[in-house]
């Protein structure tokens, strides 16, 4: 007698399991991105977290001068000239009796304004030519190519200072100045990245579909060029602060009274040995800083490195 067949049963893969039985459907894992993966690595970095800790630190303070400080950063006491660190000074007081404490702190609010402006200028420019030097054909590279190697044939604090003594003194033009020698480099970061990505799978089809020059450039090209812009850009900015420091200690960047840390380090020089606390700190202030900076940018850009990417 012949048996009956049995049907066959197929188990959901949504069937909940028995208890005491192992369900052999994995949960989806969470979809991970490359600006997530970026994080994750850039939040692991020591080094780089100290950099932001540093910054933001210093931004912090320099924008709350007004609550932190009890000096007026630029009220002259000359009975308190060269007064060492106390409590009523902690930094101490400067040859004019002015609160070294209080213009390190009011100092922060112009050298990060001018680090943030100056590269910023640098960026939008520098970026704009290297796009058109990169993706507007061999005339439009060369001449901006051979335009840029004409500016970074100077060194970039003699060109800085040239450019201030021709429009005078004062921390706008130091701004323009720094933001005018930064461009070539910014340029020329750009236009790489342009040269290796125009080839790329992703152009070539918004090509094939009739995408237009503006959109490929701006749409596609841009945004994934922009990684290694904004490393070059955070690592700038430290660059940018030592410039206007140089421009100040030379009397080109912010005029006195103005509390800031290259000017002060000018007023600081002559008593040196007197008084050496009046230039200690705002040389500090400029070290830890720019150190901040350059801890962030370097763990920024091993972040941003695709070969990092696990």
């Amino acid at each position: 007698m012949a048996s009956t067949p049995q049907p066959l049963v197929v188990a959901s893969p949504l069937a909940v399991p028995r208890p005491g039985t192992t369900s052999l459907v994995q949960p989806a894992r969470a979809a991970r991105s490359p600006f997530r993966d970026a994080l994750r690595r850039l939040l692991r970095d020591r080094a780089a977290m100290a950099g932001l800790a540093i910054i933001t630190l210093m931004a912090l303070l320099a924008i709350g001068a007004p609550l932190v400080a009890r000096q007026d950063p630029i009220a002259q006491e000359l009975v308190q000239r060269l007064k060492p660190p106390t409590t009523a000074h902690l930094f101490g007081t400067d040859n004019l009796g002015r609160d070294v404490f209080s213009r390190v702190l009011y100092g922060g609010r112009i050298s990060l304004r001018v680090g943030f402006v100056s590269v910023t200028v640098g960026v939008v420019v520098g970026s704009l030519l290297g796009l058109l030097a990169g993706y507007g054909g061999r005339v439009a590279d060369s001449a901006i190519g051979r335009s840029m190697e004409i500016v970074l044939a100077f060194p970039s604090t003699l060109l800085a200072i040239a450019i201030v003594a021709a429009r005078g003194p004062g921390i706008d033009n130091t701004m323009m100045a720094i933001g005018a020698i930064s461009i070539p480099v910014y340029a020329r970061v750009m236009r790489s990245s342009v040269l290796s990505l125009k080839e790329r799978d992703f152009v070539l089809a918004a090509r094939c579909v009739g995408a237009s020059g503006n959109r490929i450039l701006f749409g596609h090209i841009l945004p994934n060029g922009l990684s290694p812009l904004i490393v070059q850009a955070t690592l700038g900015i430290g660059t940018a602060i030592i410039e206007a420091a140089a421009l100040g200690f030379l009397g080109l960047g912010a005029q006195p009274p103005t509390p800031e840390w290259g000017l002060m380090l000018t007023d600081a020089r002559n008593f040196l040995l007197n008084a050496p606390w009046a230039m200690i700190f705002p040389g500090l202030a400029i070290m830890v800083t720019v150190l901040g900076f350059n801890l962030f940018g370097d763990g920024l850009r091993d972040a941003l490195d695709p070969q990092m990417r696990q």
